[in-house]
């Protein structure tokens, strides 16, 4: 069982940037792949970010060039650097462990969400 904390969501001005992070419980975070989805009111969970356990990202067309997924094995973290936020990318921001996909469903586990309000 891994349990996922995030960190780091608050509001920020389009054109800020912000730096989310994710805690995981247990050493069995380092050896699966991870992810970032968002989901914005009234809408369906959609797919951010995600990285093996060597470090090879995926992104999202909507934020790529602006996020920067990351991870330390060692300490059992997940981050992602978003910069040049827009008001669209206003959405709970979860981070999710143990599949190696876009699709939210095949994720095994899941943090609880930090919310990232962008003003216009």
């Amino acid at each position: 069982q891994v349990h996922l904390v995030e960190s780091g969501g608050g509001l920020v001005q389009a054109g800020g940037s912000l730096r989310l992070s994710c805690a995981a419980s247990a050493h069995a975070f380092s050896t699966m792949s991870v992810a970032w989805f968002r989901q914005a009111p009234g809408k369906g969970q959609e797919f951010v970010a995600r990285l093996t356990v060597s470090g090879t990202p995926s992104y999202g067309d909507v934020v790529k060039g602006r996020f920067t997924i990351s991870r330390d094995n060692l300490k059992n973290t997940l981050d992602l650097q978003m910069n040049g936020l827009k008001p669209e990318d206003t959405a709970a921001y979860y981070c999710a462990a143990g599949a190696y996909s876009d699709n939210p469903a095949a994720y095994v586990y899941w943090g609880q969400g930090t919310q990232v309000t962008v003003s216009p």
